[in-house]
C-alpha cells in the first residue's frame, strides 16, 4: 500500500535499518520528503499491527547508470524487518514501486547497493535487475 505523511514517524525505525547514520527525527523528515509528491512515493507492508516492510522510490531525471531514458524510476531503498524476510514482502514492495514508475511514464527502473552488500546484490538479481556497473567513489578535502 502507498503510505502517506501521517505514517512517516511510524516508518522511521524500520528505515533506520538501512540508513542507520540518521536519527529517527531526520528519517521522519526524509520519509515525509518522499510522500505526497508527484515524483516520489513510499510503499509499506503491515503485519501484526506494525510496519514490517517499506520501499522508497522516485523519478530521477539526471543520468542513471546503464539507462537510456529519462525519467527513470529509481528504488532508493527497500527494507523488511528481520523475522519477516524471505516471504516475498520486499519483492512485492518493489513491484509496487515499478508499477508506480510505469504509471509515471517510465520504461526503465533502476537501483543501487554498496559493493560489499552481497545480500542486496542477490536480492536485486533475484527480482530481475541486471548489474550494469561497479564503481568506487573518491573524495578529497580541499
Amino acid at each position: 500500500m502507498r503510505a502517506d505523511k501521517g505514517e512517516a514517524a511510524r516508518l522511521s525505525p524500520l528505515v533506520k535499518v538501512i540508513w542507520p547514520e540518521h536519527t529517527l527525527e531526520e528519517l521522519t523528515g526524509i520519509i515525509e520528503g518522499y510522500m505526497g509528491k508527484e515524483d516520489s512515493a513510499v510503499f509499506a507492508q503491515e503485519a501484526d499491527g506494525e510496519y514490517v516492510g517499506a520501499a522508497l522510490c522516485c523519478l530521477r531525471h539526471d543520468y542513471v547508470e546503464g539507462c537510456d531514458t529519462s525519467p527513470v524510476g529509481y528504488l532508493e531503498g527497500v527494507v523488511v524487518r528481520e523475522g519477516y524476510r524471505h516471504r516475498g514482502i520486499a519483492g512485492k514492495l518493489v513491484s509496487e514501486c515499478e508499477q508506480w514508475a510505469r504509471e509515471k511514464g517510465c520504461t526503465e527502473f533502476a537501483s543501487d547497493c554498496e559493493l560489499t552488500n552481497t545480500a542486496s546484490l542477490g536480492f536485486h538479481l533475484g527480482i530481475g535487475f541486471t548489474e550494469e556497473n561497479r564503481i568506487i567513489c573518491f573524495k578529497k578535502t580541499l
